[in-house]
């Protein structure tokens, strides 16, 4: 006889192990299945990437009570710069436009998983199944049916709701048959972390060029976490450089702005690719995270979105089961409320992001021309760089309770 569960969530990454945090307090019967053991150099999201931390998400990761044990390894924002390379223009954004002293945090994705996991270990009800391969899933009237593989053994779970936060390239979402669209954007991140010469003062740089942003975030111990994005083949090249080589040419493409590039951390590379689901339910199932909108890094928005998700989903959770016994969490009704609510904020963060990367890889002289005017608009123009720090901040459109600071 299959086990049953309240919710099952496919995916232990960032976004779906957070999920299981936000319904902890519920004391639901929850599953949290995962494919990549937890410490397996593999495991995607707990890597040495840079989080780039909104201060609406932090705010959702207070109400989460994982801040406690980010906070000590968490670098606020203090100041943004944006300029385009070797052209005119410069847009410094600053939080004190908005009467508050920081845009949010940095954060490693390694720090993050180790506080997530560590608070999913002592969720009251919830199953961790890790590592597992699920080999099949489907909705039905009134419970979703999960199979998957462990040990050589083949095991089902029914639930009455079915979660896909399992990436990118989610198996849940083509076993749904939901269609995405999807855009190669021809770019690879090449990331890692810096150490540089001169004290980063909480500020984080962007530069647009050709073939992407190159960004400087600042990070803890004087480091920095450095995002460059390039051709794959030259993504390729970077990151077989030696090192004194590859801080030279970093250096000489960021500019004097903080000194020299002093050390070097482990460098990784993810090609980019804009993946967005033309749904995102069903019936008895939802999709959240990368698994509905894997966006280019530009903006850094992407982790952001998806813990937007996650204080949606949660609360609507939360109010269905203040109905007890009668909470039916996969209903056609909560569901399409999730859909609604987050179909605003889809649409703009894709868009903002997608669009940025289309323009400032247009080799034209009239995209070029464009570019710089907009530069110099939002330079001078106070209404414009506080419209993008509000965005760069995550407060747009219907804000879920734990975005605000609220409790559930």
């Amino acid at each position: 006889m299959a086990n049953r569960y309240d919710i099952a969530i496919i995916g232990g990454g960032l976004v779906g192990a957070s999920l299981a945090c936000a319904l902890a307090p519920l004391r639901l019967k929850i599953a949290l299945l995962e494919a990549v053991p937890l410490r397996a150099t593999a495991q995607p999201s707990y890597d040495d990437r840079t989080l780039a931390l909104s201060a609406s998400s932090c705010k959702i990761l207070q109400g989460l009570g994982l801040w406690p044990a980010l906070s000590g390894n968490a670098t606020p924002i203090r100041e943004i710069q944006v300029r385009e390379y070797q052209r005119p223009g410069l847009v410094v954004l600053s939080p004190g436009d908005l009467g508050l002293d920081r845009f949010g945090h940095v954060l490693e994705a390694r720090v993050f998983g180790g506080a997530v996991m560590d608070r999913v270990a002592r969720i009251e009800g919830l199953d961790f199944l890790c590592p597992v391969s699920v080999t099949s899933v489907h909705t039905g009237d009134p419970l979703a049916t999960i199979e998957y593989s462990s040990e050589g053994k083949t095991h089902r779970i029914e639930t009455a709701l079915l979660v896909g936060a399992d990436g990118a390239n989610s198996f849940v979402r083509e076993s749904l048959g939901i269609e995405v669209e999807k855009h190669d954007y021809h770019q690879t991140a090449v990331i890692c972390n810096i150490t540089p010469e001169q004290d980063h003062r909480g500020r984080a740089f962007e530069c647009f060029t050709s073939t992407g942003p190159f960004a400087v975030m600042p990070h803890v111990q004087g480091r920095c976490g450095l995002i460059w994005c390039a051709s794959p083949e030259r993504a390729a090249e970077l990151t077989d450089l030696p090192e004194q080589e590859f801080l030279n040419l970093a250096h000489q493409h960021f500019g004097n702005h903080l000194g020299r590039f002093l050390k070097l951390g482990t460098r990784s590379s993810y090609p980019l690719r804009l993946v967005r689901a033309l749904e995102d339910t069903r019936p008895g199932a939802v999709i959240l995270g990368n698994a509905a909108h894997a966006i280019h890094p530009i903006g850094a928005q992407g982790f952001n979105l998806g813990l937007r998700d996650v204080a949606v989903l949660a609360e609507l959770l939360w109010n269905e089961s203040s109905k007890g016994a009668g909470a039916e969490f996969g209903s056609k009704a909560l569901l399409d409320r999730y859909s609604n609510w987050r179909r605003q904020d889809h649409r703009e963060t894709i868009a903002y992001s997608d669009g940025l990367a289309r323009i400032f890889s247009n080799p034209s002289r009239l995209a070029a021309t464009a570019r710089t005017a907009g530069m110099f608009a939002h330079a001078f123009i106070p209404s414009l760089r506080r419209q993008l720090a509000v965005r760069a901040m995550g407060f747009r459109g219907r804000i879920p309770r734990l975005a605000m600071g609220e409790s559930l």
